[in-house]
């Protein structure tokens, strides 16, 4: 049986992880969960599932969850800083489910990653700024990573069974769905308001990823994830707008041929997948009707999305340019959604932020979450400056 960690049970993802454990009740076992606020819906959880350990983000909510859960529920909860880390190492735990927003959730990776975990990993940013030291510790420590982002997770199933993959693989081509603004006229772009930006035509998503998803950062980050987990350099890397969401990325191979996997636009199908591995396990998804489908792919609008180029720029500055651009975007979403400064902002503070830095060796997550805290205070001037 496999025994479960949830970082982030009641956001998105976890709850879409534990639809699908529901399914599966014999073959999963909850270990523990943890929330950042949504105290009302850990205590569901909690009372469903029954894990050893909750966690929250204060003692106050610990306090609420100890009066509120049944005296028949013996889960010990836990709020202190260090609690994420321990139930993502914990000797019992098998896996974990990296579901954690943002930077935030890069520590609790990182113990997963030195402790021998199979981490189901949905928190690109953990990757995006620690992408080397946490693929260092994978290999030091016999971990593993199986992707649950949708389009990390599709490469992932088409590059299975290649025995070498830098001999044979020419590309890989992560798909976009364009987001909100996709037919908005570029002269448009810089009034669009927080309501419009959080209409996403296809998934449904937390604010965050949604807001990037609409900027085509979320895709950006997605190409520097996929640079350090599969190993590649940024000229394997394409993005194309894929509006249907339909095929969730491509590998292309030497040889000309192409694998995919195309599936409805259900977070359910990837995390069934990582769940499953190396076998497959339903998902409650609906079947893919295919019939009545018209697929198509474009190529992005560098000048309506530039946050895709500056993707791929810093891939090509170091390493400490990649942090950077993750602790900018972070605070000028959180600046966006607050009405304190313009849609097109965003990515004309995280240029300016980029043109600030130089080039620095982060030889430790502790250099680099210094470093992340560093960028976030440059950038939390810069959009001062613009209220």
């Amino acid at each position: 049986m496999k025994v479960i960690s949830i970082l982030g049970s009641t956001g998105s993802i976890g709850r879409s992880t534990l639809d699908v454990i529901r399914l599966h009740r014999d073959s999963f076992k909850i270990f523990a969960l943890s929330c950042n606020k949504n105290i009302n819906l850990l205590i569901k959880q909690a009372i469903e599932f029954d894990p050893e350990y909750l966690v929250c983000s204060s003692e106050l909510d610990s306090q609420k969850l100890k009066d509120i859960l049944p005296s028949s529920i013996k889960t010990k909860i836990l709020f202190s800083k260090d609690s994420n880390n321990f139930i993502a190492s914990h000797v019992d735990v098998t896996h974990v489910v990296a579901a954690i927003s943002g930077s935030a959730g890069l520590e609790s990776t990182f113990h997963a990653a030195k402790s021998n975990k199979v981490i189901l990993l949905a928190n690109k940013e953990s990757m995006v700024i620690a992408g080397p030291i946490i693929m260092g510790l994978i290999k030091k420590n016999n971990s593993s990573i199986i992707p649950i982002d949708s389009e990390h997770n599709a490469i992932y199933q088409a590059l299975q069974g290649l025995p070498n993959k830098k001999k044979f693989l020419k590309r890989i081509i992560l798909t976009a769905s364009g987001g909100p603004f996709l037919n908005t006229p570029l002269k448009d772009i810089a009034h669009v308001n927080v309501e419009d930006a959080l209409k996403h035509p296809n998934w449904k998503m937390g604010r965050k990823v949604t807001i990037d998803s609409a900027t085509m950062m979320n895709k950006g980050l997605e190409v520097i994830e996929a640079s350090f987990l599969f190993g590649l350099n940024k000229k394997q890397i394409d993005v194309l707008i894929h509006p249907q969401s339909i095929i969730h990325s491509l590998v292309e191979y030497v040889d000309g041929s192409y694998l995919t996997q195309l599936g409805s636009p259900d977070m359910r199908i990837p995390i069934s997948y990582a769940l499953g591995f190396p076998d497959r396990v339903t998902s409650g998804a609906l079947s893919l009707d295919l019939t009545d489908k018209n697929l198509f792919f474009l190529k992005p609008d560098n000048k309506k999305f530039p946050c895709l180029n500056l993707a791929y720029e810093v891939l090509e500055n170091g390493h400490n340019y990649c942090v950077a651009l993750n602790a900018s975007n972070e605070i000028a979403v959180d600046a966006f959604l607050e009405n304190k400064i313009k849609f097109s902002d965003i990515s004309s503070i995280n240029s300016k932020i980029l043109s600030l830095i130089h080039t620095l060796k982060l030889s430790s997550v502790e250099e680099v979450i210094e470093y992340d805290l560093e960028i976030r205070s440059k950038t939390k001037e810069l959009v001062s400056r613009k209220l």
